[in-house]
């Protein structure tokens, strides 16, 4: 299978806020013996997300966390006071970043604009407090729900080729020997099955809190811009950077004139796209090792007077001049972000928090254990997970409730008796025809 893209993959574990719990709770005051309920509502759990980033270049930092946990809701508490929502945690991820579903591998979404944000796990609805429970049967209510769990998942970072700057230039100007001593890192390599040429990428660091991502890409040669060798499907790669880096073989090494190279690759790239033409270029002149500083100098000077750019004399084999090269990379990918900085911000939504929904009509299934019976399902789970059962109105809500759904005439009929113990979850009941 061919790949159409280098990617950077990496695998992590997200996990949303649960919602907090309802409050249980009736107004206690001066004159006010038998208050009615005051409990507040639990707080939404925080949510996970990511956001696109234009300073990011790579998922390294990924190398050193792989989980993600958002902040719980806090509970309710009495006078109405409703919980705190749970902070949300915002993971940053360069821009060009695919997230996927690590289970079934649905495309969540594309961040390829800056600033560019996705929501991958919802916080859990807090729980409502015994406020919402009073009726005029039910002044005193015992009953609050419990806050909704977040989501959970693993999810998979790709990062397509995005590098800052690439690097172009005929079959063997240096351009692997120049990426090799700029980064510090070594190259990651992506290997194509229908060639023995390599596209290298590599991380360029200025200092600490700087860095860059550089591609070389493998040697551009004439009709590219048709198809041939490599052709087309590197010169995609090469669109997407923010500057490209032109090495010229200024020693003449391979037998080729250096002012023919340079037109040879400024044609392809004219013919596969006038747009890439135009991108900030840099020209660097590579291999003046082999020559005298006096003709380093005679064709440097006719080089740029030919074409019109600034030319950077660098040897890759002797690291001549390779830190001023990086600098000047570094400034213009800079300009580039700043730019992208500047674009409006895509809107995004919030998704409201997750409520799993529960039901008064369900099925459910009894089986027959070593002491007794036990009472079990989806519906019911979903109903423990809501209430606290120890609390005394919501313990007959949901007796009622199975009641409804014909708890005790199943038991009866699987041949329960007077005194014989039906498991509910973690809960135990004696059963009474």
């Amino acid at each position: 299978m061919q790949k159409e893209d280098f990617v950077d993959k990496v695998k992590i574990f997200v996990k949303a806020g649960d919602g907090g719990n309802g409050m249980v709770s009736f107004r206690r005051e001066k004159y006010v013996p038998k208050g009615g309920p005051d409990g507040g509502d639990g707080g939404d759990g925080g949510f996970v997300i990511l956001r696109a980033n234009p300073n990011l270049s790579t998922l390294l930092n990924f190398k050193y966390q792989r989980k993600f946990v958002a902040e719980n809701g806090q509970h309710g508490k009495g006078k109405k006071q409703a919980g705190k929502s749970g902070q949300d945690t915002i993971i940053e991820v360069p821009v060009g970043t695919l997230v996927k579903d690590a289970d079934t591998g649905e495309l969540i979404a594309d961040l390829d604009k800056p600033g560019m944000m996705v929501c991958v796990a919802r916080g859990g609805k807090g729980g409502r407090g015994n406020t919402h429970f009073a009726t005029s049967i039910m002044r005193t209510p015992y009953i609050a729900e419990k806050g909704d769990q977040g989501e959970e998942r693993w999810i998979e970072l790709e990062l397509k080729l995005l590098a800052d700057a690439g690097l172009i230039g005929f079959p063997n100007v240096g351009k692997s020997s120049l990426i090799s001593v700029m980064s510090n890192a070594k190259p990651k390599v992506a290997d194509y099955p229908f060639t023995t040429l390599i596209p290298n990428l590599g991380v360029v660091k200025i200092d600490e809190n700087n860095e860059f991502v550089l591609a070389d890409i493998p040697g551009i040669i004439e009709r590219a811009s048709e198809g041939a060798g490599l052709g087309n499907l590197f010169l995609r790669h090469v669109e997407r950077c923010s500057v490209l880096v032109h090495v010229i073989d200024i020693a003449s090494s391979e037998g080729r004139d250096f002012i023919k190279d340079y037109d040879v690759i400024m044609e392809e790239l004219y013919k596969y796209s006038e747009e890439l033409s135009r991108k900030p270029q840099i020209i660097a002149a590579n291999k003046i090792d082999l020559l005298e500083r006096e003709e380093v100098q005679r064709r440097i000077e006719i080089l740029e007077k030919y074409t019109g750019k600034k030319v950077y004399p660098v040897s890759a084999l002797l690291r001549l001049n390779i830190d001023k090269l990086k600098q000047k990379i570094f400034e213009i990918v800079g300009q580039s972000k700043l730019l992208m900085q500047r674009q409006p911000i895509p809107v995004f939504e919030k998704p409201k928090p997750i409520r799993r929904k529960i039901v008064e009509k369900f099925d459910f299934q009894i089986r027959k254990i070593q002491d007794g019976f036990e009472v079990y399902g989806d519906q019911i789970d979903r109903w423990l997970e809501r209430y606290s059962i120890e609390q005394k109105d919501a313990l007959t809500k949901f007796l009622n409730i199975l009641e409804k759904n014909g708890l005790s005439e199943r038991l009866r009929q699987m041949g329960a008796q007077d005194g014989d113990t039906v498991w509910i979850g973690q809960y135990s009941f004696e059963y009474k025809e």
